[in-house]
Order: structure tokens, then sequence, then C-alpha cells
């Protein structure tokens, strides 16, 4: 399904529709899980089963996580009133055993009988802290249970900044381009096209239609045969379904920190590995070892830490590789993304969710 046009896709689609037999489906395409009548869910809990397709699914799991972020917010309050208990209590404890010593020194009690007394206050204290602690331990202990569940891509936000390029900018512009492999011209037409600062442009074609090569002429990491490529100047970030613009060798800290060109401190560098799953142990990994889902959430931090977003971002289908969750992090990522988008993809979710305005087809 990965490597599948839109052509494949609907053959794919059809048949599925058509057939009378039973069929088993592992994907992360949803308009394929659309056409289903059951979705079982693996997590660590073990299997759940949800009656219905993708739509309805997602329909459950966003009541599913309204009632979590609810649980979590009554812990909250029971942690927070818990500990004032604890604190009011305590506090009261304390006064009345004041005036205890105060009345039984005025009234000469004998020392050994003061040492007494003290020794069971201490101990009544020291009850009364355990029975707070006991309690404040449950609360919390189902408050790190229930925020365990949330889903991760809740706690990913990157917060891009605005590109410097007035919107409507002229950033690229091909005049009669194309391209030769094999003595043989990649397109029949030559093409003729613009691209502007702001726009949300596919680049769409079947297998085999030149997409990927007509990226790297915008590049220019090629030449074309024929015709002109003009650009103006403006940074731009390459992001390929292998994620290979992190290297195979570099260490996850190290990559990022490559991105840390507002000298932030090494403390918040560290939190935001956190936030995007990146826990102590992996800090010291090769980024070559990295799954598809983990290369995205690292590119994503990286550029969370960057005090400059990329004017324009290509991503070549960047979802080949991911699954539901970590499409879902990189679609509210270029949501909140403004500067300019050129994309190729066969997954029309994706495509309509990041909001494409424009096409450049190729035949």
């Amino acid at each position: 399904m990965n490597h599948l046009d839109l052509e494949g896709r609907k053959l794919l689609y059809d048949f599925i529709k058509q057939t009378n037999s039973t069929v088993v489906i592992v994907s992360h395409d949803r308009t394929l899980l659309n056409l289903v009548d059951v979705i079982f869910e693996l997590s660590n809990q073990g299997i759940s089963a949800y009656g219905g397709n993708y739509d309805l699914y997602a329909e459950q799991k966003e009541i599913e996580q309204d009632a979590l972020n609810n649980d979590i917010h009554s812990k909250e309050r029971a942690l927070k009133k818990a500990k004032e208990k604890e604190r009011e209590t305590l506090e009261r404890k304390q006064k009345l055993d004041a005036r205890g010593r105060q009345k039984q020194e005025k009234s000469g009690v004998a020392r050994i009988m003061m040492n007494t007394l003290r020794n069971n206050a201490e101990k009544n204290t020291s009850k009364l802290k355990d029975i707070h602690a006991e309690k404040i331990n449950d609360l919390s202990g189902d408050l790190r249970s229930l925020r365990s569940s949330l889903k991760n891509s809740d706690q990913m936000k990157v917060n891009f900044n605005s590109s410097d390029l007035h919107s409507g900018k002229l950033l690229i512009a091909a005049d009669e381009v194309n391209f030769k492999y094999d003595e043989k011209l990649l397109w029949k037409d030559n093409l003729n096209f613009d691209i502007r600062s702001g726009e949300r442009t596919l680049i769409k074609g079947s297998n085999g239609s030149g997409k990927t090569t007509l990226i790297q002429l915008l590049l220019e990491n090629l030449k074309p045969f024929v015709g002109t490529i003009s650009k103006s100047e403006f940074n731009t970030i390459y992001v390929d379904q292998e994620y290979s613009l992190i290297g195979q060798d570099v260490t996850v800290y190290d990559f990022v920190q490559q991105f840390n060109d507002s000298a932030m401190q090494e403390s918040e560098v560290k939190t935001l590995l956190f936030r995007f799953l990146f826990r102590q142990e992996t800090w010291t990994k090769k980024c070559g070892v990295l799954s598809g889902g983990e290369r995205l959430r690292l590119l994503l931090c990286g550029l969370s830490i960057s005090n400059k977003s990329p004017d324009m971002i290509i991503l070549d289908e960047p979802t080949n590789n991911l699954d539901l969750q970590n499409v879902e992090i990189l679609t509210n990522s270029i949501k909140n993304y403004r500067g300019t988008l050129l994309v190729i993809s066969h997954d029309e979710t994706f495509l309509e969710e990041i909001g494409v305005e424009r096409e450049i087809v190729l035949g």
C-alpha cells in the first residue's frame, strides 16, 4: 500500500468494496480503513474492538480521550485538595501540640512526663503524615497512569515562527522545463508554473511520472535538459519518506543541537526531547537505528528548537512509513506551519487535512 500511486490505491479500494471474501487488513491508510466493518486496536493494554469503519473508530477514540481528560482533571483537583488537607491538618496539629506543651510547662508537669507526652505527640504527627502521604501517593499514581494513556500527539506541538517572506512573493518560476532519461524526454509537454510564498501545492502524478525528479530540479540537484527555473532567495527543508536529511551516524542529541541557533540551554533542549518521547537512554543512540516515526519526531523536535522556521517545506511522500499516530503528529504540525508547502503524496486524507490549495499535474 505504501508505494501505490492513486490509481493503484483506487484499484485496491474497488476490490475491497466488491469482494465477498473475508478480508483482514493491516494498514494505516485511512481511506482503506473506512471500507472495513470493525477495527481491532493493539496496545500495551491488549486488543480492543471498535465496531464500524475508521471514522467511527476515530469518533469513539475522541469520546474516550474526552473522558480521560475529565478523569485527569478530576484527579488533579483531588490531589490538590489532598495536599491542602495535609498541610492544614499538620498545621492545626502542630498548633494544638504547642498549646499543650505551654499548658504542661505552666502546670509544672514533671520532665519525664513531658518527654513522654512529646514522644506521643510526635508519633501521632507521624501517623497523620503517613495517612496523608498514602492518599497523596495513591492519587499521584492514578494520575501518572491516566496521563500515560493520553495521546502522544497531544504532547507534541511544533511552534513554527512565521516566515520572513511576505505572502504572495514569487519564489520559483519554471519556464518550458523538461528533463531527459535515456535520450527520452520525461514529460510530454514542457512544464510551466510558478510557486509563491504561502501557497500549499501538490505535485500530482502516477508512479514514474517524475515527481521526485521535479523536486530535485527545484532543489537544483539536477539541471533541466530544456527550459529554465528561476528562484529567489529563501531557505528550504526537504523531507523524503526515509527522512534521509537525518544522518545515519549522528546521535539523537547531536542532531537536534544542529537546530539550536538561539543558544537554547541544554536543560531546555533535553526537556523538548522528553516532550517528543526521547528518553535519556536514547540521546546517545545513532539516528540510523530509528524507525520512521522516531525520525519524524526527531525532525519536528529540531524544528521546535530552531529560532527560524524554513520558508519552504518540501514533503516527498512523508506518510509512507508512519503509523496513524505519527501521521496525526505530522498533520497537526503542518497545519500550524505558515510558510510555503510543496508536497508529493497519494494519501488523500492527509492532503485534505493539511489544506492543499493547488496542483502541479505531471502526465
